[in-house]
């Protein structure tokens, strides 16, 4: 029929990692995006976002612009939903199969092909380790679901797999053996940090403690360009455990400006805090440097020097990030500490 508008299928819980972010207000997430995604980067900064170019703010969207046949918008939300394991339909005579998928989002779902044998994954898999954390901030994506999502889609024995990010994967072994890896990474961190967990140690041990197996980390297409490991770690020990990590003196630890006066007395007074933070910096520790100067800056937030040295070692450590999502934060909060501080 002319100008009607096509068939849009999803699950009929569509939306719902944002829908308790609105509902409550929050909107500081969005914020933490745009550092995410280096908006306010120039462009000579930013690279990629770790499994595709880089996002440009208010670019247009080829498909949300699109025209139905009549010129006028197409609306690209949907307009069917299915509430069961499958749905089969066809459309253009071609038949095929929802499935739901639960992974980078409860709402996640994977299309299956079946008469060519070609599985359409949408964002629950990619040539990286996965992003079980997003450090924009999101509810807790259920990590255990998200492999066993996996463990579905493997038993559809692909030819071939199209990821809604990165190329696609040709062959059905090559297919088995991608799906598998990203499987078998997915569920070791969680089953992993779960073993720490039963062991009683707290997220900062945790991220010691989990860490891939060799073969795992001998796959390129897991490197951690888009999502990581130590992220994965912490968020599983929140999403099952919450905040309190089992260490009684963090029930109620000191403010950080009470901290941070106590640091600094050790330290032999701010100027030598300072001092020990570009030490740190010059030294080749730039995380214990960027530490160094959350301490002055808690002691006094407008302090130039504190901003220009941490921004300088937060440079330092996005060099050394073959993480876009991180690289991009550090960048952005550098560039905002050397505005602050009038250097720029």
């Amino acid at each position: 029929m002319q100008g009607a508008q096509p068939e849009i299928w999803a699950r009929d819980n569509f939306g719902s990692e944002d829908r308790p972010l609105a509902a409550a207000g929050l909107t500081v997430q969005q914020q933490r995006g745009t550092s995410q995604a280096g908006f306010a980067l120039p462009d000579t900064l930013r690279i990629n976002n770790g499994i595709a170019p880089p996002m440009r703010p208010g670019r247009p969207n080829a498909f949300a612009n699109a025209a139905g046949s009549d010129g006028s918008a197409l609306d690209t939300s949907p307009n069917r939903t299915f509430s069961g394991a499958r749905q089969t339909l066809t459309l253009a005579g071609i038949s095929l199969e929802l499935v739901a998928a639960p992974g980078e989002t409860d709402d996640q779902l994977y299309v299956w092909f079946p008469a060519e044998e070609v599985l359409f994954a949408g964002d629950n898999y990619y040539k990286s380790f996965p992003n079980l954390y997003a450090i924009r901030g999101t509810p807790y994506r259920d990590v255990l679901a998200w492999s066993q999502s996996l463990d579905a889609m493997l038993t559809e024995n692909a030819v071939a797999v199209v990821p809604g990010h990165t190329l696609p994967v040709i062959g059905r072994e090559n297919t088995r053996q991608a799906l598998q890896n990203f499987r078998d990474a997915i569920r070791f961190v969680h089953d992993k940090t779960v073993e720490g967990m039963n062991l009683g140690m707290t997220p900062d041990e945790l991220v010691d403690y989990v860490q891939l197996p060799d073969r795992l980390l001998a796959d390129q297409d897991l490197g951690e360009y888009y999502g990581r490991v130590a992220w994965a770690v912490r968020s599983i020990f929140n999403g099952y455990l919450g905040w309190y990590d089992g260490n009684p003196s963090n029930l109620s630890p000191l403010s950080p400006r009470e901290e941070a006066e106590k640091i600094a007395a050790l330290a032999g007074g701010q100027a030598a805090l300072l001092d020990s933070a570009r030490q740190s910096l010059a030294n080749g520790e730039a995380q214990w440097a960027a530490q160094l100067c959350d301490y002055l800056l808690a002691l006094d937030e407008n302090a130039a020097d504190a901003k220009l040295v941490k921004a300088d070692a937060l440079t330092v450590l996005a060099r050394d990030s073959v993480n876009a999502l991180g690289r991009n934060y550090y960048l952005t909060v550098a560039q905002q500490l050397r505005m602050e501080a009038g250097e720029i």
